[in-house]
């Protein structure tokens, strides 16, 4: 299993999570975060904003389905044509426990597996 962790322009949140839905992964944290990138924040005249607003997306995917989650993403975060500074980033890493809280029961693939199969 993966953990895919998305920042994104907080308005592209709602095109990016409805994309994830339409494409069968309706299981997705949003957080709201503030950072910078390279860019070292944005200057507008004297002032300099390096603390600018993202939507930070979390999720937990089978490893085959990485691909397929990625360009989901991708397609709907992207500013129109070639994307612009700013559009975010994508972390994928590695899971090797999830568990229930309910019932305490470790799982080997996430609920999303079946639903998206459905």
């Amino acid at each position: 299993m993966l953990m895919i962790r998305a920042i994104i322009r907080p308005a592209k949140a709602h095109q990016v999570m409805q994309g994830l839905l339409d494409a069968g992964y309706p299981a997705v944290t949003k957080i709201p975060v503030v950072g910078r990138g390279k860019q070292r924040g944005l200057r507008v005249g004297d002032v300099v904003y390096d603390e600018l607003p993202k939507e930070m997306l979390v999720m937990v995917v089978p490893d085959a389905d990485k691909d397929f989650v990625l360009d989901a993403i991708m397609m709907n975060a992207k500013s129109d044509g070639e994307g612009k500074f700013g559009d975010g980033k994508i972390f994928v890493s590695k899971v090797e426990e999830v568990y229930t809280i309910s019932t305490g029961k470790m799982e080997n693939e996430p609920e999303i597996a079946e639903s998206k199969e459905a």
